[in-house]
């Protein structure tokens, strides 16, 4: 048995196998033409560097309602009490009088940066519009400063999957622009 893998799909292929297969033939084509659901997601990956310590770029990324303030047309609505942890729950409401969208987002991971060791913060998204995951790794740097990580797997279900490169590139653009005015204030 001869198994190819890619990010897009698995494919078995045998070459010397002579016992004929015993799963339903539609099992096999759903699993060799359709791809894995997170593999058509677009995934957008930001590597940032800054002067700043890791504590202090850690208390600037996750200040969430400055984050409303980087992203047109966007505000942040915290729906649970301070401080930030493990189950806070937020919202970014983006859009115009009534024609908005909401991007509810948990807390899943909270980990502050150490001495000597990464941040992380893992957002889910939990709204209906949009959904995927988001996390920003913070690491110190030896020289100092830190190096930020920040990924995001992000789907709009209101739009259709070929337009998945065109949100991933818009989305780059404007969290490239939100971490480096975040970083700076």
């Amino acid at each position: 048995m001869v198994t190819r893998s890619n990010p897009r799909s698995t494919v078995a292929a045998s070459i010397t196998d002579r016992h004929p297969r015993t799963e339903p033939i539609f099992a096999v084509q759903f699993t060799v033409c359709m791809p894995d659901y997170h593999a058509l997601m677009p995934v957008i990956r930001i590597v940032h560097r800054t002067s700043a310590p890791a504590a202090e770029a850690w208390s600037r990324l996750t200040d969430w309602e400055r984050h409303g303030a980087q992203v047109p047309l966007t505000r942040t609505i915290i729906e649970t009490a301070p401080p930030t942890r493990v189950g806070t729950i937020f919202t970014a409401r983006t859009g115009v009088g009534r024609i908005t969208f909401d991007d509810r987002m948990e807390v899943v991971v909270w980990r502050p940066p150490a001495a000597d060791s990464p941040g992380l913060v893992r957002l889910e998204k939990r709204g209906r519009p949009v959904t995927g995951w988001a996390e920003i790794e913070i690491r110190p740097l030896t020289t100092g400063g830190a190096e930020i990580h920040w990924r995001e797997d992000l789907r709009l279900r209101a739009l259709p999957r070929a337009l998945d490169p065109l949100v991933a590139k818009a989305a780059h653009l404007v969290f490239t622009r939100a971490l480096t005015r975040l970083l700076r204030a």
